[in-house]
């Protein structure tokens, strides 16, 4: 799996970052500082890095420079700063994508995903198996022994969210933010009928519910 460097010097979200990350399958590396994140990125092979612009001693900006000379990885800027120009100026610096604090950290891992996907590292996921079952994603479409079955396409990127998550707990809010995005009229609760009728049609006994939780997929 891909190498992680995660370069925040807030230790709870840095810890945060790291433990979710790491249970979606990457190898995670943390750094604290620039000097740091320079050393480390320096001596490993880093396939993506995570990277705050409030750093101390090294700003976030200047890491990202550094890297620039001798690599072309994917860089995701991290920071509390919102202001157009500090986001231009990470572009010119030729980060690969943007998010400003507070972030959705579901939202954040779709983003790491798609980086690597674009710079070759992973792969979509497009067909899933589960017994005589076979989802597929990319064409919207599922069916089982008994043929095609009718299934909504929000149905679908809920349970691919799920797949992508195999294995970790997801809060209902979590699985707002990762399948509707930004829909401020989407209730939480709606995502209790979507499980619902995900178990009934595909007949799906790994989705498990995580009571006062959320939901995950077990396989």
């Amino acid at each position: 799996m891909p190498t992680l460097l995660i370069v925040e010097d807030d230790i709870d979200t840095n810890e945060a970052l790291s433990e979710y990350l790491k249970e979606a399958g990457y190898t995670i590396i943390s750094a604290y500082n620039g000097e740091e994140a320079i050393s480390l990125f320096s001596n490993n092979c880093i396939d993506l890095v995570v990277l705050d612009i409030m750093l101390p001693q090294i700003t976030g900006l200047a890491v990202l420079n550094t890297i620039r000379r001798k690599s072309q990885v994917p860089v995701l800027m991290l920071t509390a700063i919102e202001d157009e120009c500090t986001q231009i100026t990470s572009f010119d610096c030729l980060a690969d994508d943007y998010m400003t604090k507070p972030f959705s950290i579901v939202i954040l891992g779709k983003r790491v995903a798609a980086l690597l996907r674009r710079s070759g590292q992973t792969k979509e996921i497009d067909i899933w198996k589960y017994g005589d079952l076979t989802v597929n994603f990319s064409g919207y479409s599922a069916s089982n022994s008994e043929g095609k079955i009718d299934i909504a396409p929000k149905e679908l990127d809920l349970l691919k969210l799920l797949v992508e998550h195999q294995g970790l707990v997801l809060s209902r809010n979590q699985i707002l933010d990762g399948v509707w995005g930004d829909n401020s009229f989407v209730i939480d609760r709606l995502v209790d009928t979507y499980i619902k009728n995900l178990r009934k049609k595909l007949r799906l006994d790994c989705i498990v519910t995580v009571q006062g939780i959320g939901y995950k997929l077990e396989v």
